[in-house]
């Protein structure tokens, strides 16, 4: 192939990688977004804050050792990645241009900066799930080792070429890999902290405690249905080619009709179940849609690709409340959102993809959850021993803005005391 011919594709497919990790970069304004908007008013400064800094630390984590985990130059073994720090040169002219299959087609530093905005939302899975209870520098803190250590060896295993590559296992951009794997985590959390108080009553009543800001929370889903794109989209890794191109516009078009569905879907059985169209169900019907068609976005026609959405609305419906019932609170629904739906979609896989097994994804999705809810268990029971992860009961109930924030979201609201 002619030089100017390869310099001017890998250009292009660096430029799209750079393009894609933007929008994926864009959804930490959803999460932020959608969590504000689904906490009360008096935890809102708080869950915005967890959310700037949380992607703060992970970059600045994922920078110094996390992405070296995940993608080790010199692996110990399918199982244990190795270690190193900071990043190393990129790709060059030479490398580039000599063509052949292991030549380089984009640049290494847009690789390592769209892995590390994958890390951050991973850990924004969390922040949802423990919002209005968890303090803000405890929950920093397992940002820390959940960016540097747990969610990079388990990526490892799969994106990485260890043992879950090698078995099989398929999940195109991370159904299991990124989102299940940050409920699993988030569950962990939710365990250990508890419940907020008044939301379960002595007889096994579900107490709603509605969010301040619904419009808030519907304009973080279309920012997080926005990204997507990117976080699908860019994961096919490479456009510039006629095949590539086509492949990208097709993944576009499936995760568009998985949300959609996935939404439709949501909103028709919380009508049915409730006897009114819950706007947090259809919100997180959506997200349960993308979340379905991560793991394979490219292989099913957009017929399929709706289907595969409409089952994950309906899913993250009744694990909602099947959640409330176990008396696991989750605020935002992350835990059915990301987990149960993420589940589904690394399963509906097997239907278009022939790649996949039911014995492979059986095996990915138990050892990643395994891995990720009980180092994450372990990480926070520790933290909790020196630094309590709970508010106290008197914060809780004054609101953790005043309290870890010195300010609230909403002044002119707020009567003076």
């Amino acid at each position: 192939m002619d030089t100017m011919v390869i310099e001017v594709s890998y250009a292009l497919d660096t430029f799209y990688f750079l393009m894609c990790t933007a929008l994926v970069m864009w959804m930490a304004a959803g999460f932020a977004m959608l969590e504000s908007g689904l906490v009360r008013s008096k935890n809102t400064v708080e869950i915005l804050n967890k959310n700037a800094l949380l992607y703060g630390v992970a970059c600045i984590v994922y920078l110094l050792v996390g992405y070296n985990v995940m993608y080790p130059g010199d692996p110990v073994s399918s199982v244990i990645p190795g270690i190193d720090f900071l990043l190393g040169s990129d790709n060059t002219v030479e490398a580039v241009t000599a063509g052949g299959e292991g030549a380089p087609y984009y640049s290494s530093m847009a690789d390592f900066i769209f892995q590390a905005v994958f890390a951050a939302a991973t850990m924004s899975i969390v922040s949802g799930a423990v919002a209005e209870r968890m303090r803000l520098w405890p929950f920093l803190i397992f940002a820390v080792f959940m960016v540097g250590f747990i969610y990079p060896v388990e990526g490892y295993w799969k994106w990485g070429g260890g043992f879950l590559d090698q078995l099989g296992f398929q999940d195109f951009a991370g159904s299991v890999v990124v989102h299940m794997a940050g409920a699993a985590a988030a569950l962990a959390a939710v365990l250990i902290i508890g419940p907020r108080k008044g939301k379960y009553g002595k007889n096994g009543e579900v107490n709603a405690i509605p969010g301040a800001n619904l419009p808030m929370a519907t304009l973080g889903m279309f920012i997080l249905w926005m990204g997507w794109f990117g976080f699908n989209g860019g994961s096919e890794l490479k456009i510039a080619n006629v095949d590539e191109a086509n492949a990208v516009a097709k993944i576009f078009v499936n995760t568009n009709a998985a949300a959609a569905a996935g939404m439709v879907a949501a909103a028709l059985l919380s009508r049915f179940m409730f006897g009114k169209t819950d706007l947090t169900m259809t919100i997180n019907g959506a997200l349960a849609g993308l979340v379905a068609i991560t793991a394979e976005p490219l292989m099913p026609s957009a017929g399929v690709a709706s289907l595969i959405g409409l089952v994950g609305g309906l899913v993250v419906v009744l694990s909602v409340v099947g959640l409330d019932k176990l008396k696991i609170d989750d605020p935002v629904g992350a835990i059915s959102v990301h987990g149960t739906a993420g589940i589904w979609g690394i399963f509906a896989v097997m239907f278009t993809n022939p790649a996949a097994t039911f014995s492979g994804q059986l095996i990915g999705t138990l050892a990643t959850f395994a891995w990720m809810f009980g180092v994450s268990f372990i990480v926070l029971t520790v933290i909790n021993k020196i630094i309590k992860l709970r508010v106290s009961e008197e914060e809780e109930m004054e609101g953790m803005d005043i309290n870890e924030c010195g300010m609230n979201a909403y002044p002119e609201f707020t009567p003076e005391k």
